[in-house]
């Protein structure tokens, strides 16, 4: 006789635990996902017409989790508004708000969906995660009803969260995280807690926490997770829009994840109209896996190992000690080549590369960079430059930022520098970046042409120097030690 389904599913379920008990690694999943958009309105549309648009987005994040559980994975992130995309004022993104409770009700809304309120969307997940043994993250809208005596209720008299939730493998809602840090443009939310949110739980594989997008770029709760909560990997739902040369998704995101040594599983809104791409599974010693493509409007599932304990693994970065070497180096006077120029509407000291090998500084404020590099083959009509920037960054937020960067320029003229490159012909021999740091949170990036990473090809030094580890196999866009001064926020 055959066994009836509950069974089979319980079966399932305890076969995977035990797996991921006897392992110390275990399989992540994340997907990009080209979101199916509503009709531009300022008016709230009808639940069933909310509903109806959600459901064609879901129905394409099931087969991509179908898919990665089929592949062995342990658990999937999909990406922030990947269930009903960004076209919204904050009256028209209502009808698509659901009630998220905490997770310590100890609910599982594919088998007890009315215990709330409706919960369509919440329970389609769940059963996304119970049907297929699968942790499911995915992004979505929390409503929250508040008293006109709160003098922070808004005058409509609920907030509204841009929200994460994860269900286990049996359908159980096991996290909930509203993000905090907003990008200028959310304004369909315009609610965060009025706390930072650090949000962990527990698997067979190891520590998660979870945040969304605009959060990594501040210490809460990005740094208290793995700092102070000693997270093994963390959770990243996004829709981040790349901006060359150094906030490139793939390339940011790897580098996170190597400067802060925890893996990380970013899934991004794939929307090249917006240059909305770049998704991938990290580790501490540099991408697994990533995707990036501004050609096609294609969704992409990406499947890795990671090891569920980074810090213990044998492959985990040292501690460094960002600014040792570079504090030894001279400290050179200012030199003919020296210019400014913006990049992202920072203003950075430039010098130019003029020989094709050689031994530079460039200070500004209480940052020097020291290079240390070998050309082959210079091409005459490509300029790179040497770049420092110690300074508040005050555009879309406000954060000190310490910055040391070697970069091709658009072109030969100096006024190009700093602005968008993806392509270049110039190879290194070699290359050795480091720079007097305040703070110990930098992220070490290496971008090649065509916006491809360079797993393996490079390396962090305890004493602070980012150097190339062999011959550099493409022509190189930027070497970038990003450093986020944390601590003068």
């Amino acid at each position: 006789m055959l066994p009836s389904q509950p069974l089979l599913h319980t079966a399932v379920f305890a076969l995977a635990v035990l797996q991921a008990l006897a392992s110390d690694t275990f399989i992540a999943a994340v997907y990009e996902h080209a979101v199916i958009l509503p009709d531009a309105t300022d008016e709230p549309v009808s639940p069933d017409d909310a509903l109806a648009l959600m459901n064609k987005n879901m129905d394409v994040l099931e087969g991509a989790i179908k898919e990665a559980a089929q592949q062995g994975a342990h658990i999937i992130v999909t990406p922030e508004v990947g269930i009903y995309g960004w076209r919204f004022t904050r009256e028209a993104i209502y009808p698509y708000l659901e009630d998220i409770p905490d997770p310590t009700v100890n609910w599982v809304p594919c088998t007890d969906p009315t215990r709330f309120a409706p919960a369509p969307v919440q329970e389609r997940l769940s059963c996304m995660a119970r049907n297929n043994s699968i942790y499911v993250v995915a992004n979505m809208g929390d409503k929250k009803p508040c008293n006109a005596s709160d003098p922070s209720c808004p005058s409509d008299g609920r907030y509204q969260y841009n929200t994460d939730v994860v269900f286990d493998p049996e359908g159980k809602l096991v996290a909930r995280y509203h993000k905090y840090n907003l990008f200028m443009s959310e304004t369909q939310f315009f609610n965060y807690p009025k706390e930072p949110e650090a949000v962990t739980f527990e698997t067979p594989f190891g520590k998660f926490g979870i945040f969304t997008c605009f959060d990594i770029l501040f210490r809460e709760p990005a740094v208290v997770l793995v700092s102070e909560l000693q997270v093994d990997t963390v959770l990243f739902p996004t829709a981040w829009m790349n901006v060359l040369p150094f906030l490139t998704a793939v390339e940011f995101h790897s580098a996170w994840a190597m400067g802060m040594r925890v893996n990380f599983l970013a899934a991004n809104t794939h929307n090249t109209n917006l240059s909305m791409t770049g998704s991938g599974i990290y580790a501490p010693d540099g991408a697994k896996t990533y995707y990036y493509n501004m050609k096609t409007e294609d969704g992409r599932l990406l499947v890795a190992k990671l090891d569920s304990h980074p810090r213990l693994s044998p492959a985990s970065p040292l501690a460094v000690s960002w600014s040792s070497y570079a504090s030894s180096v001279k400290r050179f006077s200012p030199n003919d080549h020296d210019f400014e120029g913006l990049i992202f509407h920072d203003k950075f000291t430039f010098t130019e590369l003029t020989k094709p090998e050689g031994n530079i500084t460039m200070c500004q404020k209480d940052l020097c960079c020291h290079l240390n590099y070998k050309m082959a083959g210079k091409q005459e009509e490509e300029v790179y430059v040497l770049g420092a920037f110690d300074g508040l960054h005050v555009v879309e937020g406000q954060y000190y930022l310490q910055i040391c960067t070697l970069l091709k320029c658009q072109s030969t003229d100096r006024n190009t520098c700093g602005q968008p490159v993806e392509t270049a012909q110039t190879k290194f021999e070699m290359f050795s970046l480091s720079g007097t740091f305040g703070t110990n949170y930098v992220f070490p990036e290496v971008l090649y042409s065509g916006v491809e990473l360079a797993p393996g090809e490079f390396e962090v030094l305890t004493d602070g120097r980012l150097m190339s580890k062999t011959r550099p196999t493409k022509p190189v866009i930027t070497v970038t030690l990003f450093g986020r001064w944390y601590e003068k926020d």
